[in-house]
């Protein structure tokens, strides 16, 4: 019966090592890969298609230069956008499905397990907390909701590369609005037709029935046109207290001319070469 025992505990000493009847080799765990630290930055004014362009470019660069594979892509951070919802205060007036103008242009650190959900909830963190410090006081004394702000914010955004220059495009938005005038936007005509910067506006997209068509349809645009930043919020909170409706780009500048003359804004518009009646 001793040898019996004897040779049942060493038995279980061996299995228990590994080395019963079973040849398997031994369970071994890899080390988990190091977590990489990659960046990505929005700069102001992209509007959600070209945020998308720019995560896939991010990816590229972390594949190529790092050797790292990020979870994130472009569908995939285009896909949590779509499933995303703005801040409680915008839900009255939000136009559903779209969520530009609340993805927080900055830039934010992610890693190679970093989800689209995970980086669009950092981009809506960040917009609550830059918009928390906007005081709206005087565009709701205007009627205006903080959407309508947001809207106005992007226009100034895409309109506007003097930083000087976004009260004073802020003050011929309000302007043109009290006054029930179309806002003749650019802006807004390319985001509606998908028409980049670097084209010209044919008369066929100023002449769209596109409800982004801003020279034809007075009002704000249905959404904003762009991802704002902070600086041309408080602009579309706060506009330059002048009575201007009207700006043309000088020629050779980043500068605007602002006027509340028709007469004067027709003739710099012919001095400076854009067109003579």
């Amino acid at each position: 019966m001793k040898g019996l025992a004897l040779t049942l505990a060493l038995s279980a000493v061996l299995l228990a090592a590994g080395c019963g009847g079973d040849s398997s080799p031994p369970v071994t765990t890899e080390a988990a890969p190091p977590v990489e630290r990659l960046r990505i930055s929005f700069p102001e004014g992209l509007n959600v298609r070209e945020m998308g362009d720019r995560v896939a470019a991010v990816r590229t660069i972390a594949i190529e230069k790092r050797g790292v594979t990020p979870k994130l892509t472009r569908k995939r951070y285009l896909d949590a956008v779509a499933e995303a919802r703005p801040p409680k205060p915008f839900l009255k007036d939000w136009k559903r499905g779209s969520m530009e103008g609340f993805l927080f242009p900055a830039l934010y650190e992610f890693t190679q397990f970093t989800s689209g959900r995970e980086l669009v909830s950092d981009q809506l963190t960040a917009f609550r907390k830059a918009f928390a410090r906007v005081n709206l006081s005087y565009a709701r004394s205007k009627n205006l909701t903080p959407y309508d702000v947001l809207k106005i914010a992007s226009m100034i955004e895409k309109e506007t590369v003097a930083p000087g220059e976004r009260k004073l495009v802020s003050a011929v938005i309000y302007n043109r609005l009290r006054k029930q005038m179309p806002l003749g936007i650019d802006a807004t005509i390319r985001y509606g037709l998908d028409i980049p910067g670097t084209e010209s506006l044919t008369k066929a997209a100023i002449r769209s029935d596109n409800p982004y068509n801003s020279r034809r349809f007075p009002g704000l645009p249905p959404t904003p046109v762009a991802n704002p930043g902070l600086a041309s919020i408080k602009a579309a909170a706060h506009p330059a207290r002048v009575n201007d409706v009207y700006y043309v780009r000088i020629p050779g500048t980043k500068r605007h001319f602002f006027t509340a003359s028709e007469s004067e804004f027709l003739r710099k518009v012919c001095e400076f070469g854009y067109a003579c009646n």
